[in-house]
């Protein structure tokens, strides 16, 4: 009763017409030749694997969960099987370099992907979601030995990768980690350095896919601390840890157990104990969550886009029920309806505004997601420097709201939609039951929304006085004035325009109030955030309505109408927008009771 369709017409519009990705590619050295026909084929064939392939182990991996011995972790039927031709159709290596035996892609077109596997099995996706991550740091701080041993390796998705930060008694707090890296004695008495072998030794909890059945090998990184290392967070030192050592011997890394979930069942969750575990150092002495940060940051955009194909997923289900589950007599009926009723209850008006709420979140979720990796591939490879540079301040700050935003409407998305099932959204053969348990986890880890919130305000808002918000803004502000030549969009670029005010004030008042009041910005980081996310939706739903009336860049054929297109994005700025106010009032409250917990 629950289907996914990836809508590959409607990615490839938003992507190539609306962002306008290939005249970026175009200016991209090793994306030259990518156009977006090639893009289409991408999209086409990852589509057929997530609709085809994958989807048919979502439920059925969800009932059966994953099963843990002493021997390792058994992982839901039809995983293994999913992972092969996962592998085999070079998918891990879609955005890796061509130097590293990838096929050299954009991030954006990886981004997609893992919509696509998201929407089709979020358990199953945690398994290859950090191998890319786990490539830049290998690729970026590896040595020469390490990255021989497996660069390729986690390229290919041959060997699966995991990141170990978590420890019972640290959560968030990564200064709090105990877990000792040691180093094997030095024959000339040097300083540990980059490639020293090491050995590990400690506990990790939460480890996604810390063990399973899908490769023969699982690559572990690893923070922990070296003898010699200061407290807290600069004290952290990477090292990689494989299950199998290059002579084919049993590392000492053992899973203790998996934990009982409230969702994602099928994606073992790990408790890991490293005894004196053997492996390397990665990159500098103590100088390890810098390079861990490669993979967290990678990691931060591929649970954005869970959001969004959780959206996705939600919302297709959402409107096809909706259009087949007949009730009652609508008050009003389409122009052209026939018949004496019952009607479907997509003609209800309580079942349009979560509907069309669900079709308006994920329009420009998607949207904001594609242009922050189209950001993300210029800051990697435009040729020019100062470009890459103003690239890079853009994907800093669009992150952490992305990850938060999306996530969080992923999940209260979902959970909105389970209404228009009824009491059948409650049980477990419809589908959306597990949307809504499966999506709550990433408003949590990699970083949770609070931290996001939190690591937006102080260090990207007012660490360099504003300068790379101001720069963001100036960028979001050509939406109101391309919108003002218009006028059937003049609506959105009125709205546009006041978000990025209401951003210039809240951001302005932080600045001058926190030295007197440096808990401030603390406390009012969420709405920030989130106001922030209702000011890029303006810009989404605003560069959506005015692409929609260009009769030259009309949708393909197979994806949504411009009138469709229209809708939507006339209801986010009428009906949701408006939340927006909300946001704003509330983090400007400098004078707003806190009480004491």
């Amino acid at each position: 009763m629950w289907r996914y369709q990836a809508p590959v017409a409607d990615m490839l519009y938003l992507m190539a017409t609306v962002n306008g990705a290939p005249a970026s590619w175009s200016e991209c050295p090793g994306f030259e030749g990518l156009d977006a026909d090639t893009a289409r084929e991408v999209l086409e064939q990852a589509a057929r694997f997530a609709s085809e392939v994958l989807a048919p182990t979502n439920s059925p991996g969800d009932l059966a969960g994953c099963l843990w011995s002493e021997s390792g972790v058994t992982t839901p039927p039809g995983y293994r099987e999913a992972y092969q031709a996962f592998v085999e159709g070079g998918w891990p290596a879609l955005a890796c370099s061509p130097e590293a035996s990838g096929q050299g892609l954009p991030q954006l077109l990886n981004a997609a992907l893992f919509e696509m596997l998201v929407a089709a099995n979020h358990a199953w996706t945690m398994y290859p979601g950090l191998l890319h991550g786990a490539y830049e740091v290998i690729k970026g701080h590896g040595s020469d030995e390490v990255k021989g041993l497996y660069l390729e390796k986690v390229v290919s998705g041959e060997w699966l990768a995991t990141m170990n930060l978590t420890e019972p008694h640290a959560g968030s707090d990564l200064g709090l980690v105990r877990t000792r890296i040691e180093p094997v004695a030095l024959q000339d008495g040097s300083a540990p350095a980059n490639g020293t072998p090491v050995r590990v030794s400690g506990s990790k909890i939460f480890i996604s896919g810390g063990d399973h059945d899908l490769t023969d090998n699982i690559v572990h990184l690893v923070l922990g601390r070296l003898p010699d290392a200061p407290a807290g967070s600069k004290g952290l030192t990477l090292a990689i840890v494989p299950k199998f050592m290059p002579d084919g011997r049993r590392n000492t890394v053992h899973c203790d157990g998996i934990e009982k979930k409230m969702g994602i069942k099928g994606s073992a969750t790990c408790q890991m104990r490293f005894d004196q575990a053997e492996g390397w150092l990665i990159g500098k002495p103590h100088r390890g969550l810098a390079a861990m940060f490669l993979m967290m940051n990678s990691a931060r955009l591929h649970v954005a886009m869970q959001g969004v194909g959780h959206l996705e997923a939600a919302t297709q289900n959402a409107w096809a029920y909706a259009a087949d589950r007949l009730q009652m007599r609508a008050p009003r009926r389409p122009e052209g309806a026939t018949g004496h009723g019952p009607d479907p209850i997509a003609w209800h008006p309580a079942m349009r505004r979560i509907l069309y709420t669900l079709q308006s979140r994920t329009d420009a979720a998607r949207l904001i997601a594609y242009w922050t990796a189209q950001w993300l591939d210029e800051a990697e490879q435009h040729p020019d420097a100062d470009h890459r540079r103003a690239a890079a301040d853009h994907v800093a700050l669009l992150t952490p709201v992305a990850k938060a935003l999306f996530t969080d409407m992923g999940h209260r998305s979902a959970d909105e939609a389970l209404q228009v099932w009824g009491g059948y959204g409650f049980l477990h053969d419809y589908g959306i039951e597990q949307t809504v348990r499966d999506s709550r986890i990433a408003l949590i880890y990699e970083g949770t929304n609070e931290i996001q919130a939190i690591d937006l305000v102080q260090r990207k808002l007012l660490d360099d006085g504003g300068r790379r918000a101001e720069a963001l803004r100036s960028l979001l502000a050509q939406e109101v004035h391309a919108c003002r030549a218009h006028p059937e969009t003049c609506a959105f670029a009125d709205a546009l325009e006041q978000q990025l005010s209401e951003w210039s004030q809240t951001q302005a008042a932080l600045l001058t109030a926190a030295p007197s009041d440096p808990e401030w910005p603390l406390r009012a980081a969420d709405d920030v955030l989130m106001g922030i996310g209702h000011a890029l939706m303006a810009w989404a739903w605003a560069r959506l309505a005015r692409t929609a009336l260009v009769p030259q860049m009309a949708p393909p054929s197979g994806g949504r109408t411009p009138s469709q297109w229209l809708d939507s994005a006339r209801f986010g700025l009428e009906w949701l927008l408006p939340q927006a106010q909300v946001h704003w009032q509330r983090a400007r409250q400098q004078n707003a009771a806190l009480p004491w917990a």
